[in-house]
């Protein structure tokens, strides 16, 4: 793998990783572009002790323009993108419209219990592929361990940065989701402080080990393994499997067999065995219903400073579609309780994707 880094016209960084040593990454972006955005505020809730990240530029972002027009494709004389160049492989660079950054600003005085400080952070796009028409159930196995090792790079880079908590990687995924860009890529958002999400995680890992001197993640995954009901697919070094109790009416939740922290833990046969299993999920996914799903797929790290030794690398990939005209909305009891409510069994979900002839 090559890795090479450039600048865009605004100063942001890009990185390209290509398949072969010779790629050609010289192109310059020649783009007018405007001064990038200040950072945004986090503003903190003392009701649920979380903090809110509030970035009114994110209001002016780019919003599902026609395919000529795409900024993730690679640049063209009538069309120049984010990507300098004619062609990639995978790239990464700094979103223009980023949640959180290392740009200074203004921060307004609220008053009341909420305090207020700069949304210190980094966030970061990974197109998978030059391909617009494609997806990620499309792309090779090597193309899928190429998007891993730059997940992996960029995983390490950004835990090293000052104020950097927790990186995680991740794909939205179908107009239903709520992209604004329809080419295939994800993103990598690095948080300055340890998300609610892990935290709950990690806080009941440590009760577990409390209790039982075990790890839960591995626990679970062992408990899955043997049971069987729930497990979609599986090779020597992962298992995809539907949770007990699932929140979404399509979710399945893919470990690898061997405990490690984040990404970067992954020995070579592992990351080598990643795509071929999720790229038979997904196609999964896509004939459950007969239209392509959309659906997040999310990457669970450790944190960069707190329970390492209890964290196992995951990825939980859902979908809010629950039948082929209907969707899963987060109506009174889920967004307001965070009380979820399944309308479908999940070993019937299991079952079904089971029986899929993936080809």
């Amino acid at each position: 793998m090559k890795r090479t880094i450039t600048h865009l016209a605004d100063g942001r960084e890009l990185f390209y990783f290509d398949r072969h040593d010779d790629a050609d990454r010289g192109a310059i972006d020649k783009r007018d572009l405007p001064p990038r955005p200040p950072a945004s505020e986090l503003r903190y809730d003392p009701l649920t002790e979380e903090w809110i990240a509030v970035a009114g530029h994110r209001q002016g972002r780019t919003f599902l323009p026609p395919a000529s027009e795409c900024p993730l494709c690679p640049s063209t004389l009538g069309n120049l993108t984010e990507v300098p160049s004619s062609a990639y492989d995978v790239v990464v660079f700094e979103n223009r419209f980023p949640s959180f950054s290392a740009q200074r600003g203004e921060h307004h005085q609220v008053g009341g219990l909420s305090e207020v400080r700069p949304g210190t952070g980094r966030c970061e796009v990974v197109c998978f592929t030059s391909d617009h028409g494609s997806s990620f159930s499309e792309l090779s196995a090597g193309q899928v361990e190429l998007v891993m090792e730059a997940w992996i790079d960029r995983t390490a880079e950004l835990s090293a940065m000052p104020g950097v908590e927790q990186v995680f990687c991740f794909e939205n995924r179908g107009a239903e989701i709520g992209i604004t860009l329809a080419h295939p890529h994800g993103q990598i958002y690095a948080y300055p402080y340890v998300t609610p999400r892990t935290r709950l995680s990690l806080g009941a890992a440590e009760r577990h080990r409390e209790r039982t001197g075990g790890n839960l993640f591995a626990d679970v995954l062992a408990a899955e393994r043997e049971a069987g009901i729930r497990v979609v697919a599986s090779n020597e070094h992962w298992t995809a499997f539907v949770p007990a109790a699932a929140r979404w009416p399509v979710e399945v939740h893919l470990y690898p067999h061997r405990q490690v922290p984040d990404l970067g833990g992954l020995e070579p046969a592992e990351r080598a065995a990643f795509g071929p299993l999720y790229t038979e999920v997904l196609r999964r996914l896509d004939g459950l219903f007969g239209v392509p799903m959309p659906y997040v797929a999310a990457w669970h790290q450790a944190p960069v400073n707190v329970g390492r030794e209890l964290s196992y690398a995951h990825l939980e990939l859902f979908s809010i579609r629950r039948a082929p005209d209907k969707l899963k909305y987060l109506a009174g009891s889920e967004s307001a309780m965070g009380a979820f409510v399944n309308d479908v069994l999940p070993e019937e979900t299991a079952r079904l994707l089971r029986s899929l002839v993936t080809g």
